[in-house]
């Protein structure tokens, strides 16, 4: 019988199994179960701002867990309430480290409670996540364990001045709240503000706690400055209140510019509607928020989950980035030993000194910093341990919203809307044309100028200088009562840049004179009366020089700068007799006649081997050449030319002749209608040698440029009317009077006005830089009236102020055109002189060279009796000869021969022949037929002119050295002018 298993060997097995199962159970749930991370939140559980963001970091950790099952870590929040106030978040931060011992801790809300919770968790090694403490005095403290997850005040302050700027606005009055969020951004503030050239005459700072009398009381003190341009910085509770006391004041009128910080901006949907109607014309900025779908998702859920609590604005969205960003970091920083470390402390150890330090803080803030994602508020990256800003968005509170106008980025400045595609190709821009349509206080569609008259301060003291001449500039005109009229052309310039202004200056006209109250004196004086304090500017015909711009400022000129000399103009009647020489300078006259010269002698040269015109006695050619070259010059020459060389050089000729006469007579037209005036001196080195007296305006500076120019003081006179000018004119200089005055250019131009026919000015112009207006050093109104005068300047308003003072534009001639009309010169002309220069020459070295191939054989003829000499002669013998092969003389016997005249003609050819041999008392030579001298005798058989013909043949070849050959040939040209049927006999013989 088999024996049956005990109990125990079956037992033991089967509860191995079970417990291992179980156990290997355990140890994989253990492990899965994510590790707990406790981390803080500090928020004003009252404030609905505290309320709506803690429930937003709630919503963030579900959302973020509920799609990241897989991490690791899990945080546990534990929420404390900060009550409102600095000791209480305090109080709160330190119960955290010390009793909890969290890792990180989120919040508080405002910079004044941050401030020192800061510095609890930078002992603690903890980091401080703050979504909405944006002062940037904050960033001073330089704890590593600080994490703005928001923006910094500063990034705004740029945006704001770049809408200050587009308008024009000069004058800006901060108006913030008395406490670590208001201050903060004022050292900011002010630099971007000067940085584009406004001033903060005042800033207004209103207690966090103030009461309305205390708003009131500070709106009131607003009410009576200048300025009409205001940046309010503070948060919704104290905002809501200031402006409806502002709108009870009446200071949301039209002439008041309201600008508001983001502290108002990103919370304007909590602001009362009834307070909204009343910020009409409000303009603020806030940061962009792109729309995206998780961004509309998000709202749609928040508005289902949380009906109950208050809108959604951006710090809801920072505080939501701000839980997911710590989720990320601490699964990164594989935080796992959560614990702070203990020091050993005394008994007597304060809450302060008890708590650790954590153990993960160092890895949870790098974790921090390496953190980028895409959040609900954008792209949450850390700089530095801050959030990266954004573009801004301009705003313009209409009604019971806002409506955005325009977007601010750095890289662009101002633009309508963005566009991230092509924003680095676009230049830095503030022009109020990118802004959209704006609806300003009280509806209107233009800005203010954002300056008004003040209820209680005085008018600027402008000082006028009272004149007794040139009044057309500054008149002061006594009342009765002995109040004073102030007028003239520089009293409606100054009135005119005025009133361009951006904004209104009050001022009034203080005439400044002596104790008779006749004359101003000095301008140096005037000017100093600024420099004192005395006046707050001049005006009137003041000059922009070096010495005065060392203690006073000056706008841009507004009148033309320079000073010139004025001098009579007499009737200079005793060089006309001699003015037709004038038209044309000396080297012009010389260039032409050679031009004339040498065109005649190139034609006789290219005319006189086949062109009879050109033939004759020597003195008969030689004044054929100046005839004929200075008949073109009136195209009055009959002789023809044959030579197409000649013609091309006459065509060329022809059209400089006509350009040259053409333009002499329009300049002598010119100086004996224009040229009867002259001045009287046009050198100031003449002035001073001759010792003469000169005049200046009295008081001008003119007076120290004249003693620089080396006059004599005790030769310069003064006087103050143009009428006293005229006068001392009048004189003369030898009579006590002046040879000539220097004055400013819009003086001489108005003296010049009245008395046209008898001055003129002449010299060159010594450089000064006009009149200009004078206000203190430093003084912020002299750019923008300087910009004001440019607008003036260029408008249509100028010339009717020129034109209501000044008259009409001067007529009289210039001194340049009394002195002397231009003569013309040879620069006018040498390219015409070149071309036909260029084309005689051309046809002369052509001229040539066809002559000496036609007569190479005497060229390269080399026997013994041959020299250079010899071959000159015999080539200028030849030139002088005609051309018988020229169709003109081929011409001529062709008509003799078919006119038929038989006996007749050969006889006159005979005695023609006869004439051209002449015969001397030694010897016989060979005359050409127009060859002056006594006639050959004449014999009455061929017989005996043919013995005659042959011994001058034999003449010639003795004297000229030539071969029979071409002897012979010589012998058959002129028997052919003879008779050409006797040509063949009397060869032969």
């Amino acid at each position: 019988m088999k024996n049956k298993p005990s109990l125990h060997s079956i037992f033991y097995p089967l509860f191995f199994i079970v417990s291992f199962n179980i156990f290997s159970k355990n140890v994989s749930t253990a492990q899965e179960t994510p590790i707990p991370v406790r981390v803080g939140v500090v928020l004003d559980m009252d404030d609905y701002v505290g309320q709506m963001t803690f429930d937003c970091i709630s919503m963030a950790l579900s959302d973020f867990y509920a799609t990241n099952g897989h991490y690791k870590t899990r945080l546990v929040l534990t929420n404390r309430d900060s009550k409102e106030d600095v000791v209480g978040a305090a109080a709160a931060a330190l119960d955290l480290l010390k009793n909890v011992e969290v890792q990180a801790i989120i919040g508080p809300l405002s910079s004044a409670q941050a401030n020192f919770m800061i510095n609890l968790g930078d002992k603690a090694q903890v980091p401080i996540i703050t979504f909405s403490a944006t002062s940037p005095s904050l960033s001073s403290i330089r704890s590593l364990y600080f994490i703005r997850a928001t923006l910094n005040d500063s990034s705004q302050v740029q945006a704001i001045s770049a809408i200050i700027q587009a308008f024009g606005w000069r004058e800006v009055v901060p108006i913030y709240v008395d406490n670590e969020f208001g201050e903060g951004i004022i050292p900011f503030l002010t630099p971007a503000l000067e940085h584009v050239h406004v001033r903060v005459p005042y800033r207004s700072v209103i207690s966090p706690i103030a009461s309305d009398d205390q708003i009131v009381t500070e709106l009131y003190k607003l009410m009576t400055m200048q300025t009409r341009v205001f940046i309010v910085h503070m948060r919704t509770n104290l905002g809501s209140r200031f402006f409806t006391k502002a709108k009870e004041l009446g200071m949301m009128s039209e002439d008041y510019v309201w600008i508001v910080t983001d502290g108002i901006s990103n919370e304007l949907n909590s602001i009362d509607p009834s307070v909204m109607e009343s910020m009409l014309g409000v303009i603020g900025v806030r940061p962009y928020i792109p729309k995206t779908k998780e961004f509309d998702d998000f709202t749609i859920k928040y508005k289902k989950t949380k009906a109950l609590s208050s809108d959604l604005n951006i710090f809801g969205l920072w505080a939501y980035d701000s839980a997911i960003a710590l989720a990320m970091a601490v699964e990164k920083a594989r935080v796992k030993n959560a614990t702070f470390i203990k020091a050993n402390f005394s008994r007597n150890s304060t809450d302060l000194e008890a708590f650790g330090v954590s153990r993960t803080g160092s890895k949870l803030v790098q974790a921090l910093s390496s953190t980028t994602f895409r959040g609900l508020a954008g792209d949450f990256k850390l700089v530095n341990g801050k959030l990266q800003a954004p573009p801004y968005q301009i705003i313009n509170v209409v009604g019971r919203g806002a409506s955005v106008v325009g977007y601010w980025t750095e890289d662009i400045g101002i633009v309508r809307e963005l566009n991230f595609t092509n924003a680095n190709t676009k230049a830095y821009s503030t022009s109020k044309s990118n802004f959209g349509s704006i609806i300003w206080s009280e509806g209107k569609t233009y800005p203010p100028k954002g300056w008004v008259i003040p209820t209680n301060r005085k008018k600027l003291r402008i000082g006028v200088p009272v004149k007794e001449g040139f009044t057309e500039f500054v008149q002061v005109t006594w009342n009765a009562d002995n109040s004073s009229k102030v007028e003239g052309h520089c009293i409606d310039v100054f009135d005119a840049a005025m009133e361009a202004l951006p904004y209104g200056v009050p001022y009034e006209y203080i005439p400044y004179a002596d104790s008779n109250q006749k004359s101003a004196g000095s301008y140096n004086d005037l000017t100093n009366e600024v420099y004192l304090g005395n006046f707050d500017a001049a005006v009137g015909d003041v000059t922009i020089v070096s010495n005065r711009s060392q203690y006073v400022d000056f706008t841009l000129p507004y009148t033309e700068s320079g000073v010139k000399m004025v001098v009579p103009i007499i009737d200079d009647k005793r060089k006309n007799a001699w003015i037709f020489l004038k038209p044309l300078t000396w080297d012009l006259w010389l260039i032409s006649f050679c031009s004339f010269v040498f065109i005649g002698f190139l034609i006789w040269i290219l005319e006189h081997r086949i062109n009879e015109d050109f033939r004759g006695p020597p003195w008969h050619q030689v004044g054929m050449i100046f005839w004929f070259a200075f008949s073109t010059m009136v195209f009055a020459h009959k002789e023809r030319v044959i030579s197409n060389l000649s013609r091309f050089v006459l065509i060329i000729w022809f059209l400089v002749v006509l350009i040259l006469i053409q333009s002499y007579t329009a300049s002598l037209t010119s100086m004996l209608t224009v040229q009867k005036l002259q001045p009287t001196v046009t050198d100031v080195a003449v002035l001073i040698k001759n010792k003469d007296n000169v005049g200046y305006v009295k008081g001008s500076f003119v007076l120290e440029l004249l003693k620089k120019m080396n006059f004599e003081e005790s030769r310069i006179l003064a006087y103050n009317t143009p009428e006293e000018m005229d006068e001392l004119f009048s004189k003369g200089s030898k009579n006590g009077g002046i040879a000539a005055a220097f004055d400013e250019l819009p003086y001489m131009k108005l003296f010049l006005s009245k008395y046209c026919s008898k001055y003129t000015m002449v010299g060159p112009t010594y450089k000064t830089d006009g009149f200009g207006f004078v206000f203190p050093m430093g003084s912020p109104l002299v750019p923008d009236i300087s910009r004001a005068i440019l607008s003036v300047t260029e408008s249509k308003k100028m010339v009717d102020i020129e034109k209501k003072w000044l008259g009409d534009e001067i007529k009289c001639p210039e001194s340049s055109t009394l002195v002397s009309s231009n003569s013309l010169g040879l620069e006018s002309f040498w390219g015409l002189f070149l071309i036909v220069g260029v084309a005689a020459i051309s046809a002369f070295i052509i001229y040539v060279i066809r002559f000496l191939r036609e007569n190479w054989n005497v060229i390269e003829r080399c026997d013994t009796e041959s020299t250079v000499w010899s071959k000159t002669v015999e080539l200028l013998q030849r030139f002088n000869n005609r051309d018988l092969s020229s169709h003109t003389f081929k011409n001529i016997e062709r008509r003799e021969r078919d006119n038929g005249c038989g006996g007749d003609c050969q006889k006159r050819a005979m005695e023609s022949s006869d004439e051209n041999l002449q015969l001397s008392p030694s010897t016989f030579s060979l005359q050409s037929p127009h060859t002056n001298g006594p006639p050959s005798p004449v014999f009455s058989t061929p017989r005996e002119r043919r013995k005659i013909f042959r011994e001058q043949v034999i003449s010639s070849e003795n004297e000229f050295g030539k071969t029979p050959g071409e002897t012979s040939q010589v012998i058959k040209q002129e028997i052919e002018l003879v008779n050409p049927n006797q040509n063949e006999q009397l060869t032969s013989q």
